[in-house]
């Protein structure tokens, strides 16, 4: 696949996946993708991840877990390009379609709006109840300003993760550098947690997952401070100065970047000390302004994050008419 064709591709994927999402009638019949993965991973998870093996033998069994995942998908995101080779006005759109799938542009924003509305119609625990559903740290030793906090460093580091990395895996390799992506992702999410279960068979997903985030980890960070240059109430300078001094501070080398970003723009801090579960973590703050957040800047980051959603797509669309007009 030539890059204009994967630019292009890219293009009509980000504009489908912010138009219709991904339909629940759909998730319905056939599931999603991720889902698939997610099966693969619990069977491979199953099968080598033996508590009676070494700390050794299951880190190897989690590599050998990880390339068995990477191969199979991999190899069915390339047959289903090349089956429909040549690509034309058929083959482009039908890819793109099923390429915005890995994208979660729409899905991210109903989540997090839903906390801001949650908060509105529910207080405090209409807050704790929307939040849960995309945090993972315990909701119940969250007050208001721990809830809406909580729901803005979600949509920043879901920005990078579930919008900024799929898009550009996708308009490097097409279809299957978007699918090896995805894995990659999905298989640290379920496997790639310092648990004594997981830890060392987890250990191969989480490492991979750090080294293919990097690019858009720091692509999303500009993407938030180009977008803070043209949303009122926010601060392109405040999000500059939050990323300089902050990001490589994060325990992740990755979610710090859109996380200080954001937090800059805002004028707020995020990240900091959190509690998963019952375990406290301690994390360095991210941007030095308020810790009081509230659902109005939970709205003020969303309007950033449609902003910064919008000069993706612009970015992708410029270089797929220039990638044409080069390479054709």
């Amino acid at each position: 696949m030539v890059l204009s064709d994967s630019l292009l591709i890219l293009s009509l994927a980000l504009a489908a996946e912010a138009a219709v999402g991904y339909p629940n009638r759909l998730y319905t019949v056939i599931g999603h993708p991720v889902t698939w993965i997610g099966r693969l991973i619990k069977a491979l998870d199953r099968g080598l991840n033996q508590e009676a093996w070494s700390f050794g033998q299951r880190r190897a069994a989690g590599i050998m877990a990880l390339l068995v995942l990477l191969t199979v998908t991999g190899l069915a995101a390339w047959a289903l390009t090349a089956l429909l080779q040549p690509l034309d006005l058929i083959g482009i759109p039908v890819l793109a379609i099923i390429a915005s799938s890995l994208i979660a542009q729409r899905s991210l924003h109903e989540h997090v709006a839903a906390v801001s509305q949650g908060l509105r119609d529910g207080g405090i625990e209409g807050g704790r109840q929307a939040v849960s559903m995309i945090v993972g740290r315990n909701p119940q030793s969250l007050d208001e300003a721990g809830v809406s906090r909580a729901a803005i460093e979600s949509l920043a580091e879901n920005f990078s993760d579930g919008i900024v990395a799929p898009a550009f895996w996708l308009g490097l390799g097409g279809l299957t550098g978007a699918v090896l992506y995805k894995v990659t992702n999905t298989a640290d999410s379920m496997i790639g947690h310092r648990t004594p279960r997981l830890e060392a068979f987890g250990w191969a997903a989480a490492r991979f997952d750090d080294v293919v985030n990097l690019p858009a980890s720091r692509l999303s960070a500009l993407l938030i401070i180009a977008a803070a240059s043209l949303n009122r109430g926010t601060s392109r300078p405040g999000a500059w100065r939050a990323v300089r001094r902050d990001a490589s501070h994060h325990r992740s080398p990755n979610a710090g970047w859109p996380e200080a970003a954001m937090a800059g723009a805002l004028g707020l801090r995020l990240a900091g000390p959190r509690v998963y579960g019952d375990v406290r973590v301690e994390d360095r703050w991210m941007g030095n302004g308020r810790a009081e957040a509230t659902a109005g800047d939970i709205d003020l980051a969303l309007a950033l994050y449609r902003t910064a959603c919008g000069l993706l797509f612009g970015l992708a669309s410029s270089l797929a008419l220039l990638a044409w007009i080069i390479l054709r």
